[in-house]
């Protein structure tokens, strides 16, 4: 074992990447414009197709760079493309840009207009033809195309002012992806190349401007038409396309869609003391570390690997390696440090806080032993376990042992795809996302290595790695102990990438502790603070990170959602008797409602929502569900709950919107609201933009959820119609057994209830109620069923008129959802009459 260690040592690889950093090139470009520009921020890609290939990976790049985007399918009419006297985009973008010269003549000169009167640029991607043409011009314009060409060794014109990421003066040598290229040619002054390459093969019958370095990519300065345009000869398989193109949305948009040139590094090893024996770290690996971070510290000033600690595993290797986490110690004060657990075990194991904190306190007092400094206020849980999902005990004792203020997890909302990883913050500490940079725990040399040394290689130049630097303003990379013994990959994979950075891009590569890192991630995305709680039930990964006392059963199957005043206290009751169906356990503070997607009870974390829930056992409570009849109106709930409970049926209880406004005034009222008490309620329905802001609040809180239409369509954006029943309140109050007898038919519950026997109509109440002890009845209390003076004549007709067109798109809404019978309120409430 010993000689084949040595043999290994003998061919660890050495970063090849070598460019010439400086090149005399003039540097960046600023693309920011000094002229009022009257667009938004956002582009419009045209796609073949909802499936098409280069329009996904369009798609992709723009939710990887956060850059604000719409797809439209390329068809016969254009979307709307003014909002006022405002662009509504700064960029054209078409994935075929034969879709554009063979536009019919009327949406061609609406766009061309567009593009002149707003100086709006297009992006272009001309495809490849079956059949190969040579010098064919490009419809319309003085621009000739030859396709189908097989190219080699691309360089880019270090003159462009394209060039802002992307930084020009070095070769990509070598055959370029795909056979089917399509280079430019023209000699009109309008057009100049922005990248070459060189055809492939030596034909002696091909013509003399093929043997030429061709262009791949040529920008329209808008000299022809006055339209700016970048086409390019190929898709975004090539890697450096994607650079151009992002820095061709840079310059189109005159500097709004510019990325920032800042990338913040910071590397993590995990597990620096735990490894098998005979792959743990050494003396010269330990040297090797320390020198490649010197090497690396000349590209980014202050760099530190950041050193993820176990302390039980300390000296538990052979004499040699031993010697290796000495020699560590020895140079503590030359990395950064952060805590694992004690032994490395998954903190969601753990349901006992005080077992978890002494595990932390051991591991801070070997700390303290050992001269390690302890005040990063970051930390990593093993396996990710405990961040998210999240299990709370971690969080708290964090806090209280290591005053943990920020970690990162690949976890949220999924490991997969890596773009979509977002951070978030709770309890007071933010969660980044963590990145892989293809390194894993059991690879630990090169020829074991997943698709060999070209696939490694081939991530760090210009694939998967690079690009992840690239398009991410803030990196935490994740890597492992074994990673920087045996063949030491991590030391070559990063001085690697971080050169090959250097050579083609004009990014800085900056760093900055963790808790820096943190405090930078959430001032660039603000709108990241708050957590989406994903269901862990729907991620096998996530099950095997969640605490083994939380159960997928303990969710609710359905929602009771409102509106506010339409029945759904009477529903809640209804559903409560029957025996295979459970409410969720009372609030303090709101009663039967929890309100936990609507509001700062979200922020208490997916333990405290389950807790309101019984565990189901032997069959009963099969179908746990909660009514909170606020969730109705609001903006963020329909995505939030979609998160967690992306399979629950949702019940909705509909009346007229204006007696639901009256009711719910009333009801305010009768609940000692000073303000309803101050006002009539055609005073509130009638303030306007300019009364005072409590009225102005207390209007909108009165009239806005009538709008149901409105309302529903965003819940139709994340749930199928399926998923969606609509009772009409006005036959829950009239007839609530066939009521619940439609909805029991609609929840599939078997077997059904007998309600006819359950409920009895109280001529005292004015509704039904719960038939008790065989022949009394249990009625809602006071509160409910109060009777109110009726509204006034005049602020009802004002009301019909308010929500008539409301109540037109409704009708239309209940007619495409499959309603055929629309309710008597609603042909009611649209009669003028």
């Amino acid at each position: 074992q010993q000689l084949s260690t040595i043999m290994h040592r003998d061919s660890v690889p050495k970063p090849l990447v070598q460019c010439s950093v400086s090149n005399g090139n003039a540097g960046p470009h600023d693309h920011r414009s000094d002229a009022r520009l009257r667009l938004d921020p956002r582009v419009l890609v045209f796609v073949e197709t909802s499936y098409s290939h280069l329009g996904a990976k369009i798609s992709e790049l723009m939710v990887h760079t956060r850059i604000k985007y719409k797809a439209e399918v390329s068809g016969k009419s254009l979307p709307v493309l003014t909002n006022l006297d405002k662009g509504k985009y700064g960029v054209i973008v078409f994935e075929n840009f034969n879709k554009y010269t063979q536009m019919d003549k009327w949406n061609r000169e609406l766009l061309d207009k567009y593009c002149r009167e707003y100086n709006v640029g297009i992006v272009g991607f001309v495809p490849p033809s079956e059949e190969t043409l040579v010098g064919a011009q490009l419809h319309g314009f003085p621009l000739f195309i030859h396709n189908n060409l097989k190219l080699k060794n691309a360089a880019l014109n270090a003159a462009s002012p394209i060039l802002r990421l992307t930084r020009a003066g070095e070769t990509v040598w070598g055959p370029l992806p795909g056979g089917d290229w399509t280079v430019f040619s023209s000699n009109d002054s309008t057009y100049e190349p922005l990248s070459w390459a060189t055809h492939i093969g030596e034909d002696l019958s091909m013509s003399e401007e093929l043997k030429k370095p061709l262009s791949t990519v040529i920008q329209d300065h808008g000299l022809f038409d006055g339209i700016q345009r970048i086409l390019f000869g190929s898709g975004l398989e090539f890697w450096l396309h994607n650079l151009l193109f992002l820095d061709s949305l840079s310059y189109l948009s005159h500097g709004q869609l510019s990325l920032s040139l800042d990338r913040y590094l910071l590397v993590d090893i995990d597990d620096i003391f735990v490894g098998e024996r005979g792959l743990r770290l050494r003396t010269d690996d330990v040297a090797a570390l320390l020198a490649t971070q010197k090497r690396i510290q000349q590209v980014m000033p202050g760099f530190r690997f950041n050193l993820g600690f176990s302390g039980k595993y300390f000296h538990h290797g052979l004499p040699e390696e031993n010697l290796g986490d000495d020699m560590l110690l020895e140079n503590a004060g030359s990395f950064m440090w952060f805590s694992h657990m004690w032994n490395h075990q998954q903190p969601h194991l753990y349901d006992n806080v005080t077992l978890l904190e002494m595990e932390m306190v051991l591991n801070k007092q070997f700390a303290d032993e050992h001269g390690i400094p302890v005040d990063s206020g970051y930390s990593i849980a093993p396996h990710h376990s405990g961040v998210y999902p999240v299990h709370e005990i971690l969080y708290e004792s964090w806090k209280k042992v290591w005053n943990v203020r920020v970690t990162s997890t690949e976890e949220y909302p999924h490991l997969r795809p890596a773009r979509l990883r977002k951070g978030f913050v709770h309890r007071n500490i933010m969660v980044l996302p963590r990145q892989t940079c293809g390194l894993f725990t059991h690879t630990i040399m090169i020829e074991k290595y997943p698709g060999g040394r070209n696939k490694l290689d081939e991530s760090i130049q210009g694939g998967e790695l690079f690009q992840t630097i690239v398009y991410n303003p803030i990196n935490i990379f994740m890597t492992h102990m074994p990673n920087y013994g045996n063949d030491r990959l991590a030391l070559y994979t990063f001085e690697s990438v971080f050169k090959f950075v250097q050579c083609w891009t004009n990014l800085r590569l900056l760093t900055a502790p963790p808790l820096q890192l943190g405090e930078r991630y959430f001032q660039l995305f603000s709108d990241e603070v708050s957590p989406v709680w994903g269901n862990p039930c729907d991620d096998a990964r996530h099950q095997k990170i969640w605490s083994h006392n939380k159960t997928c059963d303990q969710l609710p199957r359905f929602l009771v959602i409102g509106p506010q005043k339409t029945g759904t206290t009477a529903l809640y009751t209804f559903l409560s008797m029957h025996p295979d169906i459970s409410s969720n356990f009372p609030s303090p503070d709101t009663f039967e409602e929890i309100q936990f997607f609507n509001g700062k009870n979200y922020f208490r974390g997916l333990d405290w929502y389950m807790s309101f829930f019984p565990v189901p056992k032997n069959g009963s409570g099969r179908y746990l569900f909660e009514k909170s009849a606020t969730y109705f109106d609001g903006d963020v709930v329909p995505r939030r709950v979609h998160a967690l409970l992306p399979h629950a049926k949702l019940i909705t209880i509909l009346i007229s919107p204006a007696k639901r406004a009256y009711s719910w005034y009333q009801h305010t009222r009768a609940h000692g609201n000073q303000l309803a008490l101050n006002y009539t309620f055609h005073q509130v329905i009638t303030a306007s933009d300019t009364s005072p802001k409590p009225l102005r609040e207390l209007r909108n809180r009165c009239l806005n959820p009538g709008k149901y239409s409105q309302h529903l369509d965003r819940w139709l954006l994340y749930y199928p119609p399926q998923n969606l029943h609509i009772i009409d309140g006005e036959q829950l109050k009239l007839n609530p057994v066939d009521t619940m007898n439609d909805l029991q038919q609609y929840l599939k519950i078997q077997p059904p209830f007998n309600y006819t026997t359950h409920l009895r109509y109280d001529p005292k109440k004015g509704f039904y109620c719960q038939v008790v002890n065989g022949n009394h009845t249990k009625c809602l209390g006071r509160s409910k069923g109060r009777q109110y003076p009726p509204m006034e004549d005049r602020s009802y007709k004002l009301l019909q008129r308010y929500y008539l067109s409301h109540n037109t798109a409704l009708v239309k809404l209940l007619k495409r959802l499959g309603y055929h019978n629309i309710p008597q309120w609603l042909k009611d409430d649209l009669s003028t009459q």
